[in-house]
């Protein structure tokens, strides 16, 4: 066999060898991010294999041709919940990595610099914390980063202007702080004096969306002509962006300016100094702590001894440590009116008129002393499974319904708060007409014409709008169905957000310390601006359910989406999709054909493209027979007038 030969063979063999350690090198690292998650509801991962050497057929792992590498992991709505182990950045040829709507925690692994060959990077709606890694500017062919809706703070790391390649940046709805990183200057540090950092450099950069955190000083010139929509939510001065009120910017910055203030003292210390310095205070910490817990000790010791010891009825024994990170405060609900339980008692004929129930609530209606009709929400807990994380859910829940404020949304009225019998309900206003489902599927539905409902139409858009865009922060109905929406006797919708308790009171682990961290159970704005999206879905099915009259799920029709997709696809179909008890009537087309296309917009399976319901709202205002839409909104009168004139 001839020299060439051989050296042919051997460069061969090598790279045979070399390839091979390289898939080998994938398939730890995809093991070690399976080992971070600890809970996978959905069995995505099931099918990932330790005894398997070729991860190309794993589940969401997606492999090249040519060498087998992995270069995409797509696990997007997986309900993962886990961390994002170090070890993700030895996927040295990964192209795409694509893991939003999880619940992955912690931080942003610095590794993930290593991922050279990075294009797509989408971490959007998870619940990771911490600062926004600089190493992030280490990936020169990343063209979209998306890591909006996390707990992500911190300024906004300078590195991202090394980006050439970057065309879309989406940091929305974190808590970013600082300012905007714009160009190179000599308050920005970066490891190369040579490199161009900061937002400006970004030539190639058309889509950018920084709303919604803590962002303040004044906004780039280079950033001048994005839309105002991307900027809104922040700090800024001297803009014309609609800001984060004043007294929320006053915390954060007064908590920055503490937090800065520590960092700059602890560099200012020799290293040493400030090591002895620390070991210190803790050893000082410590037996201060251990003096506490033994006189603490010793005083339930005397207090039970005695019988002296009194505590609420209702509140079960709870650990030093839940004592010490859970502070229950009922002066965070002083101005929200506490009903007693005898009177709620009085007012549903002592319990006994229920008009909804389910694993979770028991829901009676009742009648105040004033007259007020009232709907109750009980909560189906025992005392043993109340804790204080879930005493300080509830605080935080009845806050953020008292804080509601809309026509088409019901008032919470108060709320009870009681140890003996054990009692957390909420009270809400009660439209007397009944809910949407039951007069478009229990009854025969002609109450409701197709003026009415193009009413319907506007206004639960409305209501929509300004939980989703004019709350902050955003606000959306845990399950929002014809049968959250409640009418009045003139048939104005109200929503009513009775299925709010199901997260709480459902909750694995729920009298567990260990079942979730304060955070998890507490800080549920995040989950929130991930259900807004959903909500969006959800209005899209209203929609059909009002235009065809039928129910969202039925075992005749099936799913109503499936059904009415073939129609929906062709314009030319649309009024196939009309309720048949309305055909006597004159249905106006165009406004068939707004509603139609309104609903293709919020059905799209892929949840990033649903629009904000500013949109949807705007193109129902501007599309549904402006005329009637004036009448409408101008007087109650003229719109009856006119919805009797066409009926």
């Amino acid at each position: 066999m001839s020299p060439a030969r051989l050296l042919g063979i051997s460069i061969f063999c090598l790279l045979l060898f070399k390839n091979s350690e390289s898939v080998s090198d994938d398939v730890s690292a995809l093991l070690a991010f399976k080992r971070a998650i600890y809970e996978d509801p959905l069995s995505k991962l099931s099918d990932w294999n330790s005894r398997d050497k070729d991860p190309c057929t794993w589940s969401g792992v997606g492999c090249s041709a040519f060498n087998s590498r992995v270069v995409t992991l797509e696990l997007s709505n997986s309900s993962l919940q886990g961390f994002l182990a170090l070890e993700i950045g030895s996927l040295r040829s990964l192209q795409k990595l694509v893991l939003d709507h999880n619940k992955f925690m912690g931080s942003i692994p610095k590794d993930i610099g290593k991922l050279k060959n990075l294009i797509e990077l989408n971490l959007s709606s998870n619940q990771l914390a911490g600062p926004i890694p600089s190493e992030i500017g280490d990936m020169p062919k990343i063209a979209k980063i998306d890591l909006h809706a996390n707990r992500l703070d911190g300024a906004i790391p300078p590195e991202l202007g090394k980006l050439g390649s970057l065309l879309e940046l989406q940091l929305s709805n974190n808590h970013l702080t600082g300012t905007i990183p714009a160009s190179n200057d000599s308050n920005m540090e970066s490891t190369n004096s040579n490199d161009q950092i900061g937002l400006c450099q970004l030539s190639q950069l058309t889509d950018i969306d920084l709303s919604y955190n803590f962002l303040v000083g004044d906004i780039p010139t280079c950033l001048k002509q994005i839309q105002r929509s991307s900027l809104v939510g922040n700090c800024f001065e001297n803009n014309d962006t609609s800001n984060r009120p004043l007294q929320q910017c006053e915390i954060n910055q007064d908590t920055g300016k503490d937090n800065h203030t520590d960092e700059d003292e602890q560099k200012g210390l020799p290293e040493p100094l400030w090591l002895l310095i620390l070991e210190v205070i803790a050893a000082v910490s410590f037996l201060c702590l251990l003096t506490l817990c033994t006189i603490t000790g010793l005083r339930r010791c005397r207090a039970r001894s005695s019988g002296s010891g009194n505590s609420a009825p209702w509140t079960r024994a709870v650990s030093w440590k839940e004592n010490t990170v859970i502070s229950i405060d009922d002066d965070l609900l002083v101005n929200v009116p506490k009903i007693s339980r005898q009177e709620l008692a009085e007012a549903c004929e002592d319990f006994s008129n229920i008009i909804g129930s389910s694993h979770e609530t028991v829901v009676y209606k009742g009648t105040l002393k004033d007259g007020r009709e009232i709907a109750v929400v009980s909560l189906s807990v025992s005392v043993h499974y109340w804790n204080d994380y879930v005493e300080l859910y509830f605080q935080k829940e009845v806050i953020e319904m008292a804080r509601l404020s809309h026509e088409n949304v019901a008032k919470l009225v108060g709320y009870c708060k009681e140890s003996e019998p054990f009692s957390r309900m909420l009270v809400f206003q009660y439209p007397p007409n009944g809910t949407l489902y039951e007069h478009l599927h229990d009854g025969e539905g002609w109450q409701l014409s197709w003026p009415r409902r193009m009413k319907l139409v506007l206004a639960i858009a409305r209501a929509l709008r300004y939980l989703h865009t004019e709350l902050q922060p955003p606000f959306a109905v845990a399950a929002l169905t014809s049968s959250s929406i409640y009418l009045t006797e003139d048939y104005s919708p109200k929503i009513i957000d009775f299925e709010r308790w199901r997260y709480l009171v459902s909750k694995p682990g729920l009298g567990s310390v260990n079942g979730g961290s304060v955070n998890s159970i507490t800080d549920s704005r995040h989950k929130r601006f991930m259900d807004v999206q959903a909500n969006t879905f959800a209005f899209g099915v209203i929609l059909l359910e009002l235009i065809s009259g039928r129910a969202s799920v039925s075992k005749d029709t099936g799913d109503l989406v499936d059904w009415a997709m073939k129609h929906l696809e062709h314009p030319e179909e649309f009024s196939k999709l009309v309720d048949e008890r309305l055909q006597r009537q004159s249905v106006n087309q165009e406004s068939l054909g707004i509603v139609c296309n309104a609903v293709n917009l919020c059905i799209d399976p892929e949840p990033s493209r649903r629009p904000s319901m500013t949109m949807i709202a705007a193109i129902l205002e501007e599309g549904i027979e402006a005329t009637a839409a004036t009448l409408m909104r101008d007087s109650s009168l003229a719109w009856a007038e006119a919805e009797l004139a066409i009926s």
